[in-house]
């Protein structure tokens, strides 16, 4: 069944137009590899399927239901993502950064919030428990009570990973997980990844490690100046002669 479609999606700067009449399909359990060049629109096109962006033509359908407006409306809806320069909370603890990710999926009032009544404790215990499950899920239980900006740069990608998780999505958007990872901790996001994909949830994965895209994926996408390039499984993606031009700048005859 297919999660997300994104038809036509085009985002312009003024006189740059950075995402052109950009298709892609996202099934369950899919996990998507969006590649390119600097430049190509990649991050643009990311921060249009999670509401940081506002298209300037198109449309972005989500579990068959359009999707526009904040970003808070995509996060409810239940697309999360992570971003290429880590965006935590560093002076709270690993664990209320995962907190902070249930907030979308809590529904008690002012008055019981205030009061503290059985609803918002209720609540706050379900909070907590899943906060502290998704810790374990990506290997920091040890870490709660650790401030968020303490931790290693591997360690706190996979916290960016456990809190968009703890806003229950069904897609999530990973915009370069393995950068600045050193070989071994590369091999543990990969695995991540599949083990997100394994609890139901698809994925979207931007990254410029052709190795670990290629050996992840189920299919890849390829853009370039904003344009889709070509998209297939890895093996078709390789062995396209406009991709090896577009990195190589070499025309392939």
């Amino acid at each position: 069944m297919t999660l997300l479609q994104v038809r036509g999606v085009t985002k312009r700067f003024e006189g740059l137009v950075a995402v052109d009449s950009v298709d892609l399909d996202v099934g369950e359990g899919d996990i998507l590899g969006v590649i390119g060049p600097n430049g190509a629109g990649k991050t643009t096109l990311f921060n249009c399927l999670s509401g940081l962006e506002v298209p300037t033509g198109g449309e972005i359908r989500f579990r068959g239901h359009a999707l526009s407006g904040r970003p808070d409306r995509f996060t409810r809806a239940g697309v999360a993502r992570t971003f290429q320069n880590i965006r935590l909370f560093p002076h709270m603890t690993v664990f209320e950064n995962v907190l902070v990710g249930r907030h979308c999926r809590t529904h008690v009032g002012l008055a019981s919030a205030i009061g503290r009544g059985p609803r918002f404790r209720r609540e706050e215990r379900e909070s907590e428990a899943r906060a502290e499950e998704l810790l374990d899920f990506v290997g920091l239980q040890r870490e709660g009570g650790v401030v968020a900006r303490n931790l290693s740069y591997g360690d706190q990608r996979r916290l960016e990973i456990a809190r968009a998780l703890a806003s229950e999505p069904g897609l999530l958007l990973l915009d370069e997980p393995r950068a600045g990872m050193n070989a071994q901790e590369t091999r543990a996001t990969a695995d991540l990844v599949r083990r997100i994909r394994d609890r139901g949830v698809a994925v979207a994965v931007i990254e410029h490690d052709m190795r670990f895209i290629f050996g992840l994926c189920d299919r890849v996408a390829v853009l370039v100046q904003g344009r889709k390039l070509v998209e297939g499984t890895p093996t078709e993606v390789q062995a396209d002669p406009r991709v090896i031009e577009a990195y190589l700048g070499t025309p392939t005859g």
